[in-house]
């Protein structure tokens, strides 16, 4: 077995195409559901570094991390029940705005999750069938 021949193995393994000078930009959705570990799924809050200052200001680094949450949470449009990781601030946001569905609605894609997006399409389809039906 040559080299070329278990190069080409690893890459039909990571998802590529197998061609040497590939770009790794096309795995960028599979990119963004892992580094969303530490992350809200609807804000995007995540994990930040800063300092602990003592009384005789000495710094030492810390991590300020956001409570999250798996929060099981009640889709009027869909009729189903979606479970997601959020932060405890997001949970108050989703109550203030009036449920799930309009704050996916007035939501940034940029701050959602990839699974918050499928969830966030489905309902605008979902509405805009039940507009044009009625």
């Amino acid at each position: 077995m040559t080299f070329a021949l278990a190069s080409e193995g690893v890459r039909e393994l990571d998802g590529g195409t197998g061609h040497p000078y590939e770009s790794r930009s096309s795995n960028a959705s599979n990119f963004k559901d892992r580094a969303m570990a530490r992350r809200c799924e609807l804000t995007g809050k995540g994990v930040m570094s800063g300092h602990l200052v003592s009384h005789a200001n000495n710094r030492k680094k810390r991590v300020f991390r956001p409570n999250l949450q798996t929060v099981s949470l009640a889709s009027d449009t869909l009729g189903q029940k979606v479970s997601l990781k959020i932060s405890m601030n997001a949970l108050r946001t989703v109550d203030r705005n009036g449920g799930l569905d309009v704050f996916l609605l007035k939501a940034r894609d940029t701050a959602l999750s990839t699974k918050a997006l499928r969830l966030k399409r489905q309902i605008a389809k979902k509405q805009a069938k039940a507009a044009s039906a009625a």
